[in-house]
């Protein structure tokens, strides 16, 4: 009796092994990140799965609005200006978010990674957080660039709180720092992993943790904060988001999303979660982020801000060029 041929069998056995195993070898090859080691993500409470419903921008998607000016760094948009600090000359620029006509409005902002801009005409003002300077200051045509906080260890984000107060990162502090327009200041959070953004609702604050892809996205009530206690960065309680890199910016959408650069790879990339479903969940993890643009710029994206209308601005620190693009899903 003739006996059974088994090589195609064996064959066919060793190809689905290697085929089940390829993603497994694959996942542990080191990819290049400027962000620190990654650190194993807890799931959330109650998993959910953000099923993508549109396709991502790219970087087919930007448009340029300028390259007219000197190493862009923070910018915001206001009343259809963006208004720009650039290292490359310590220049702060008035920007038509429009059609990218470009003019000086104050030199001497030395590194401002965030600002945040007030009123119009002869009484526009700006609070601008100076890396360099260590200093948060008060910026208008008329009155120059006044320090109005100082010793601020590397300030990063600012989002306004109320007519009296700001919320401000400090990046070499690792706090988030409670200031008044007199300059008085209370560190109401602290022991956080390199704090960059910074947004508010009013109801609670969210703080891009850039050194920690763990809890990426901190959440805080702004009642917590305000009450004057100190709340030490909570190890044991959920983040808003964990398992993304290198956490820069952060904007409130008109949408109700909230919208945050990170990196992938060395890639700079939006993202978008909806707070209100991560809270339920008990944090969203990187799978359940909608990425809204996938751009081919070196990670990180310095600039993020969104205009009411949905339009999307973003640069990198590396280059002179300010991008948009429409957010319409």
């Amino acid at each position: 009796m003739p006996q059974p041929n088994i090589k195609p069998i064996l064959w066919i056995g060793i190809v689905f092994v290697f085929v089940l195993a390829a993603p497994l070898i694959a996942a542990g090859q080191d990819s290049p990140t400027l962000a620190p080691p990654k650190t194993e993500t807890p799931p959330p409470a109650t998993p959910i799965r953000v099923a993508q419903a549109f396709e991502p921008l790219t970087q087919a998607d930007l448009s340029v609005l300028t390259g007219n000016v000197q190493r862009p760094n923070g910018f915001t948009w206001h009343n259809d200006f963006l208004y720009t600090a650039c290292s490359g000359d310590m220049t702060l620029y008035e920007i038509n978010s429009r059609n990218g006509a470009t003019q000086t409005y104050i030199s001497g902002v030395r590194n401002a990674h965030t600002l945040y801009v007030e009123g119009t005409g002869s009484n526009l003002t700006l609070w601008v957080p100076d890396y360099q300077t260590n200093a948060l200051a008060r910026v208008s045509r008329s009155g120059g660039i006044r320090p109005i906080a100082e010793d601020l260890e590397g300030p990063w984000g600012i989002a306004y709180v109320n007519e009296t107060q700001f919320l401000v990162t400090s990046l070499l502090g690792r706090s988030l720092l409670l200031i008044d327009r007199e300059g008085t200041t209370t560190p109401v959070v602290g022991n956080l992993a390199s704090p960059t953004g910074v947004v508010t609702d009013g109801e609670w604050v969210y703080v891009a943790n850039n050194g920690s892809s763990r809890r990426a996205i901190e959440q805080y009530p702004l009642d917590d904060l305000l009450d004057g206690g100190f709340v030490p960065a909570q190890a044991d309680s959920p983040s808003l988001v964990s398992g993304v890199q290198s956490t820069t910016g952060l904007q409130l959408g008109s949408d109700g999303y909230l919208y945050f650069a990170y990196a992938l790879g060395t890639r700079g990339v939006v993202g978008r979660v909806e707070p209100a479903v991560c809270r339920e969940a008990g944090g969203c993890t990187n799978d359940q982020v909608e990425i809204v643009l996938y751009t081919e710029l070196a990670a990180p994206l310095a600039g993020l801000t969104i205009a009411p209308d949905m339009r999307l601005f973003v640069h990198t620190m590396f280059a002179p060029d300010i991008y948009w693009a429409q957010i319409d899903f």
